[in-house]
């Protein structure tokens, strides 16, 4: 170990050690992005930097495992980038298969699909379901949200689009419906359905914004952007978010 990683291990035991498990978020979401942009500065692929980033994943957990978050959801594939060549694509879908794989197999974690499988190519489709069937049945342990082919807007025009037919079979008019319509009603058909809204998301490689992720969960989240690139995500970064959504959290109607 070099001097570095001794004074960075030393200072997240300090910020740990004074991190209030009171104020923790429950549920965090992550935007786990920089992965080609490490890779490029790293003077690798970018396979190699979606690689890392997947490797990243396992330490994460292991994290919010310490500190009792109950919820992670990972934007792990947009819809956007589904338009990406096939030779960045499929490298990418391959890691992420395997990533899932590693979740289910792990044996802590209970995953479950975020996103529209429909769009996703028939072997990533099965993966995810086999891994939300592998460790459906768990009573404990961090629930992952994996978001693969997810997308904030696919997501509320899927939710309207199941209420819709969940009426048209019930025999519901548009008439009657537009009546009884409310905020709940959209919130159960969504691919989090039953789950808490996140109560902090986290952005990594410096971006400012959350690009449609969780759209309608995240109304009163509190959002964190982190200028280190996914990959190089540590401990210590993890847990300075929490400690500043402790010191927010506490704050909050003051």
């Amino acid at each position: 170990m070099n001097l570095r990683d001794l004074v960075y291990g030393l200072y997240a035991r300090r910020v740990e050690g004074r991190l209030d498990h009171e104020a923790v978020p429950k549920h965090i979401g992550v935007i786990l992005d920089g992965n080609r942009r490490w890779a490029k500065a790293s003077g690798g692929t970018t396979v190699q930097g979606h690689q890392a980033g997947a490797d990243k994943i396992s330490e994460l957990l292991g994290w919010c495992e310490e500190t009792d978050v109950e919820v992670v959801t990972l934007w792990m594939l947009s819809t956007d980038n589904l338009d990406r060549p096939d030779n960045e694509l499929l490298p990418l879908l391959t890691i992420i298969e395997n990533t899932v794989k590693g979740l289910a197999a792990d044996g802590r974690w209970r995953v479950h699909h975020v996103g529209n499988l429909d769009i996703l190519p028939g072997r990533t489709q099965q993966v995810l379901k086999e891994a939300e069937h592998a460790t459906g049945g768990k009573a404990s342990g961090i629930l992952v949200n994996v978001a693969v082919g997810y997308g904030g807007r696919q997501e509320i025009a899927d939710a309207v689009r199941s209420l819709l037919m969940e009426h048209h079979e019930k025999g519901t008019t548009i008439e009657e419906l537009a009546e009884i319509l409310d905020i709940d009603h959209i919130s159960e058909h969504l691919y989090t359905r039953g789950q808490p809204d996140p109560d902090l998301v986290i952005r990594t490689s410096g971006e400012q914004r959350l690009s449609g992720f969780m759209l309608w969960q995240s109304a009163h989240s509190e959002y964190y952007f982190c200028e280190v690139f996914w990959p190089a995500f540590r401990k210590v970064d993890f847990l300075r978010a929490l400690r500043d959504y402790a010191a927010r959290h506490r704050r909050y109607g003051t």
